[in-house]
Order: structure tokens, then C-alpha cells, then sequence
């Protein structure tokens, strides 16, 4: 479904990504982990089209798109739920949730309404609030939410666990493993190296814009090299 092939990017000039490849496959959960900084955020940007790979090659679904605009990427099916969240405060919650349907599945907007309504009843108690008053909790659930409105036929979670108490951490994998219970493929990028491993089939482990561990989750859970790798020990 996507493949990146020895992608190069970075900032001014300055690259992040030195060569990163990885595959995730359709309807298959596959980690991206590593510490702040490794390039993870970067990774994400690159192949949402927001930052543009000096070389390399980036295939979603058979076509070609590391030189496609974001809203083509978008309207393809791959939706990126960014770290931070980025929900529109001074919108209420219904109105955040509508405007992921803004370039992609916008005549299935009232049934994936429902649809996310059912995913996160906690939202449809509170769909008629201002976003900006949501729990943190809540707030990375409306994003995700945001995102299953476009019908994602890939999701990127970029650092979903960021800021929560372990208790929601908790609540929010469970959740993140209900949607991929449903069949849709999801590229998890993260810090929260245990129970990302736990949820995932595969995984990869950046270092310094590099992978440098890769393959089935429950074989890197078992490695010793993990937390090398993960530290940089």
C-alpha cells in the first residue's frame, strides 16, 4: 500500500531522512519508533507532501506521489493526523469532525459523522463544545476522529501518547486498536516504544534519520539491541 524507498529530506538544504525505506501493507498496523528528534516528524511530512524529498521515492497504492501537492495526497486516501493535534480551538467539536470530510468523502459525511460518533462516544457528548476546551484526552481523540471522517485508506498517527496520562495512553490504544481491528491499515509513529509494539505487526526503529532495526514487532520487543537502538546507548 505504501512503500518509501531511500528517501532523503530535510530543511534548508539540511537533510533529516538519509535514506529511509519502509513498507506498510493494507490493513496492516506497523510502528515507526524512535526518540525526539530521530526524524520521525519529518518522515510523516515527507510523505503527506508537506516536505519534499530531495530524493528517493514514495508509492502509495501504486502511484507515484513524492512530487504530489498535500490535497491530492489527501484525496488518495492517506490521511495524516499530525503530532500536536492541531485542532481549531474556537470550532465546536461537530464542526472540527466536518471539515476532515472537506476534500475526501464529503457526500459520506453524516454516516462517518455517526461512525465517529460511535467510535468516541465521549465526542458526541460533547459535539455541540468548543474543541479548545477538551481534555487533552479528547482533544487526540477528536483529531483522530477528524481524520477517520476522510476515509482514510491509510492513517498516520504521529505521536498520539504525547502529554496524556498513562491512564488515557491506555484508553487511546485501545481505541487506535479498535479502528485497526476494522481493517484499516495505520502507520503509528511514536515514542511509547511498549505498547506500540504491543498494537503493531512490524515495526522500524530510527535512528539519527535512519532505520536502523526493522521486522516483526514481537521479535524487536524480544531484542537487547531495542534499547541501543531506541536510546542510543
Amino acid at each position: 500500500m505504501l512503500r518509501v524507498e531511500d528517501v532523503v529530506a530535510g530543511y534548508g538544504g539540511v537533510p533529516v531522512l538519509r535514506g529511509v525505506s519502509l513498507e506498510v501493507a493494507p490493513g496492516e498496523v506497523v510502528a515507526v519508533l524512535g526518540a525526539n528528534g530521530v526524524g520521525k516528524t519529518t518522515l510523516n511530512r515527507t510523505i503527506s507532501g508537506l516536505v519534499r524529498a530531495s530524493s528517493g521515492t514514495i508509492t502509495f497504492e501504486g502511484a507515484r506521489i513524492e512530487r504530489a501537492a498535500p490535497p491530492a495526497i489527501v484525496r488518495a486516501g492517506l490521511i495524516h493526523v499530525p503530532e500536536g493535534r492541531r485542532i481549531f480551538p474556537n470550532l465546536t467539536v461537530r464542526e472540527n469532525l466536518e471539515l476532515g470530510a472537506y476534500a475526501r468523502a464529503r457526500e459520506n459525511r453524516t454516516a462517518n459523522l455517526e461512525r465517529a460518533f460511535a467510535t468516541f462516544p465521549r465526542l458526541r457528548e460533547r459535539a455541540g463544545q468548543l474543541a479548545g476546551t477538551l481534555s487533552g484526552g479528547e482533544q487526540q481523540m477528536l483529531a483522530i476522529g477528524r481524520g477517520l471522517m476522510a476515509e482514510p485508506r491509510l492513517l498516520i498517527l504521529d505521536e498520539p501518547s504525547l502529554g496524556l496520562s498513562p491512564l488515557l495512553v491506555e484508553e487511546l490504544f485501545a481505541l487506535i486498536a479498535r479502528i485497526a481491528a476494522q481493517g484499516l491499515a495505520v502507520m503509528l509513529v511514536e515514542q511509547n516504544v511498549v505498547q506500540s509494539l504491543a498494537l503493531a505487526a512490524r515495526a522500524y526503529v530510527l535512528e539519527n534519520g535512519a532505520v536502523v532495526m526493522q521486522g516483526p514487532a514481537a521479535e524487536l520487543a524480544r531484542n537487547p539491541d531495542l534499547e541501543r537502538a531506541y536510546l542510543g546507548l
